[in-house]
């Protein structure tokens, strides 16, 4: 059976050019989806690409958290097993000493040596699970380097400026007063 052009050009209803220009347009159609589906194609691909690109900034971020994370965990318990391990063990004796936890005032009982050592910033104020330990200063500084927060005082053992025309520069203000 012949197409419905050859039909129509036997009939006399179209002629040859018209078939032509019928055919040449009917081509390029197909020729012009044929093009777009493999367009779509690689819009396709690159959108999966593009999504797997995603993915993989997104898993290398996770990976970054998840490492950041460990190493934080590792630098505490560190820090944990410094105040553990290097803390002063015997330091009761008859003088006090205050210093702040959780914004209230509390007083430790030292001896003579560390009291003296902690006035002069030899030896610091650690916390660790709601005890306090005294610790030596270097550390202490190796403490607050990871976390402050464990360190609770930490006296300047460098002597503090004087002004040249301070009227009370000849009269010392005791760090020890016992009231």
């Amino acid at each position: 059976m012949a197409s419905l052009q050859d039909q129509l050009l036997k009939a006399g209803l179209a002629n040859k050019q018209s078939a032509k220009q019928i055919r040449s347009e009917k081509r390029k159609k197909n020729k012009a989806v044929r093009k777009n589906q493999t367009a779509e194609d690689t819009s396709l691909q690159d959108q999966l690409a593009q999504q797997k690109q995603q993915q993989a900034e997104q898993d290398l971020a996770r990976n970054q958290a998840i490492k950041a994370e460990l190493e934080r965990k590792s630098e505490l318990g560190k820090v944990k097993q410094m105040i553990e391990q290097l803390h002063i063990k015997e330091f009761a004796g008859d003088n006090e000493y205050n210093y702040v936890l959780d914004n209230k005032v509390k007083t430790i009982l030292l001896d003579d040596i560390n009291h003296n050592a902690l006035v002069k910033g030899r030896i610091s104020i650690c916390t660790l699970n709601d005890a306090v330990y005294l610790m030596p200063s270097q550390a202490a500084e190796k403490i607050a380097a990871v976390d402050e927060s464990y360190v609770l005082l930490m006296n300047d053992n460098q002597p503090t400026e004087v002004d040249e025309d301070d009227p009370y520069a000849d009269f010392q203000i005791p760090d020890d007063l016992m009231w």
